[in-house]
């Protein structure tokens, strides 16, 4: 199998000496404390100087700290603070590392959440910056089928004038904790909606929908067409992305289980 992971020249005729991206770093001007708030009435310069930007902490490899980094892009997505040039960025990504703070007692991410993780770091239109050990041939085979799964990543792409975000949550919650939560006094727990959903245009009348479940036990989920923003049919076709698969035409709304920390991944239209 050839390597995964290379770096190689830039092709013919492709701009050099220039910045990839230029991300704020958590601190802020003049050491000011995240969350940044960029202002569009200003010129970029002024109003978002960074390509990216931190909305958050920093995440640890544990589901409560991955709920908990994402809830921090909703405001921002709600005023419309992330766009082009200006990403709301609620940290890199912990997919494939098997460790947090706590050493062997933070084991890292499930599989389940690994799929929640970065399903909904791509929904939201987070920049998606790996952090695994790219050298461990073992970790790239388990989270390949997820970081390179091409679907996910165009909806991560796409802009239609939204980033992305929740537009259902449940009134039932759940609390959220890992061993660094545990280990520091002054830490609180996590505390979620059972379920959330979240939404993102991609283009031609279609909508990805991600379908999380913050509980330990499966459930089954519902996307209610009428309520997804921004899709305007009614009897709708459906596409399973995270397996590839077209799942027919639904009428009115789709349901199906969808396991505990786990997302159910569509696009609709």
């Amino acid at each position: 199998m050839p390597p995964r992971w290379k770096l190689g020249s830039p092709p013919p005729g492709a701009p050099v000496g220039r910045d990839v991206s230029h991300a704020h770093p958590v601190g802020g001007p003049q050491g000011s404390k995240y969350p940044f708030k960029p202002d569009p009435a200003k010129p970029p310069e002024e109003g978002c100087p960074w390509n990216f930007y931190r909305s958050s902490g920093d995440v640890r490899a544990s589901y409560a700290s991955i709920i908990h980094n994402l809830g921090t892009v909703a405001p921002l997505h709600t005023a419309n603070l992330s766009y082009p040039g200006c990403w709301a960025y609620p940290d890199m990504l912990q997919v494939g590392c098997a460790h947090g703070p706590a050493g062997a007692l933070d084991p890292g991410l499930s599989k389940a959440e690994t799929r929640t993780h970065f399903g909904s770091w791509a929904i939201v239109s987070s920049p998606l910056t790996l952090s695994h050990d790219v050298h461990n041939d073992t970790i790239s085979d388990a989270i390949w089928p997820v970081i390179a799964n091409k679907e996910v990543l165009a909806v991560n792409q796409a802009y239609f004038g939204d980033s992305g975000g929740v537009y259902e949550t449940s009134t039932h919650t759940v609390e959220l904790t890992d061993a660094f939560i545990e280990a520091s006094p002054s830490e609180p727990r996590v505390t979620a909606a059972a379920y959330q959903k979240l939404y993102k245009p991609v283009g031609g009348g279609k909508v990805a929908v991600l379908l999380m479940n913050s509980d330990t036990a499966t459930h089954t989920l519902q996307t209610n067409f009428s309520k997804v923003p921004g899709l305007s049919c009614t009897s709708c076709p459906v596409r399973d992305i995270w397996n590839h698969k077209d799942l027919g035409t639904a009428s009115g709304s789709w349901s199906g289980p969808v396991g505990g920390h786990d997302a159910a991944f569509l696009v609709i239209g």
